[in-house]
């Protein structure tokens, strides 16, 4: 079925106008104008009910804004637009902080998730761990890990080292983590901003995880900074240790998520934190 098809067949009207929106990695996303005057976003590409999913999970269980999901299949998911304008500037970023705080209030007894998600696309595996540590060994650092190192983009030489960092993890990781529910793919292209606020956050990747992985993402890409950081504190404070060294430990996870996608540049990021620790 078309795009305009299915337009017709879930929304009852044509579709007018259709046009291509940028910010995302991985999808086809695209404003589409409908003959009754309303605007929806359409992202194709597989997966499509998995984040339809988690959306939706998202507004059950928080209060995290979060695009409307209107329809989706296997390979459509159709969202209600959300209006930006303006950038990341220090007042969204304090909008974006009281949000995310919220968010890593909900809690669970154990790390992981009810279902496996995606990030950037890939399979992200959520079995219920009672451990954030071998939660994070396990789960994130070897399974991309070693799904970088099967796609031929990550040496052999920098995944045997990744491996000795993982038998190591207790000189950085205690066992006092507590899980937090959160978005789990936050860069700048995900965070949509209007009038000095937060709009919405898109393209989730669920699960329960000591949120300090989710702070460690923010900095990756600079999408947040001082006056984010500053309001989260007042809310939840962040642990002496985390911008000195669980930061780059946590951002391992997204560089070998990049480095499975693209390779590139991003080997020799990844290699660099690893010589800070072994």
């Amino acid at each position: 079925m078309t795009l305009a098809a299915c337009v017709r067949s879930v929304f009852g009207v044509d579709l007018v106008t259709d046009e291509a929106l940028t910010g995302g990695c991985v999808g086809d996303v695209r404003k589409l104008g409908l003959a009754d005057g309303r605007t929806v976003v359409a992202k194709l590409g597989a997966g499509a009910a998995l984040e339809a999913r988690m959306l939706r999970d998202l507004a059950a269980r928080s209060t995290l804004p979060v695009p409307g999901v209107l329809f989706a299949d296997d390979t459509l998911l159709l969202m209600g637009f959300v209006p930006t304008s303006g950038r990341l500037d220090a007042g969204a970023q304090a909008d974006a902080a009281d949000h995310l705080a919220r968010l890593h209030a909900i809690t669970s007894d154990r790390f992981g998730f009810d279902y496996d998600t995606v990030i950037g696309g890939l399979h992200q595996p959520n079995p219920w761990t009672p451990s954030w540590r071998d939660f994070f060994r396990d789960q994130r650092l070897l399974f991309m890990g070693r799904a970088a190192l099967e796609s031929g983009r990550l040496p052999a030489t920098t995944f045997k080292r990744l491996e000795a960092l993982c038998a190591r993890l207790d000189r950085w990781i205690d066992g006092r983590s507590r899980p937090s529910l959160i978005h789990g793919d936050m860069w700048t292209g995900n965070v949509l901003c209007r009038d000095h606020r937060i709009s919405a956050f898109v393209d989730p990747a669920i699960y329960f995880a000591d949120a300090e992985i989710e702070l460690a993402f923010s900095t990756l890409f600079g999408t947040f900074e001082e006056a984010f950081f500053r309001r989260y504190a007042e809310h939840r404070p962040i642990a002496p240790g985390f911008f000195k060294e669980r930061r780059d430990l946590y951002n391992l996870y997204p560089l070998l998520v990049h480095v499975r996608l693209f390779g590139g540049s991003y080997v020799a990021q990844v290699e660099q934190i690893l010589r800070r620790f072994i």
